[in-house]
């Protein structure tokens, strides 16, 4: 399964959408980034992905987008093969 990376804050209800949707797909570890921690890495995200909003999320190398981009993906079935490398 491919590494899955997400920008996150603690409070955000899409953050912990987004993780629980993953986590019913089988993604036992999330690289969570916590922007609200550290407005560095907010800096970071928002130059790499253009978006200012959480979550920001990365399957592999690929930038999914937030929640709904990650909710329109598994309705889609695209979730499942892109979390597997296909």
């Amino acid at each position: 399964m491919k590494l899955v990376r997400m920008y996150t804050t603690e409070i955000c209800p899409f953050c912990i959408r987004a993780k629980a949707l993953l986590r019913q797909r089988g993604v036992a570890h999330i690289d969570e980034i916590r922007v609200d921690l550290d407005p560095s890495q907010r800096a970071h995200m928002m130059q790499i992905t253009g978006r200012r909003t959480v979550p920001q999320i990365f399957i592999g190398e690929t930038h999914v987008g937030g929640c709904d981009d990650l909710m329109a993906l598994d309705q889609r079935g695209a979730l499942m093969p892109m979390l597997a490398g296909s």
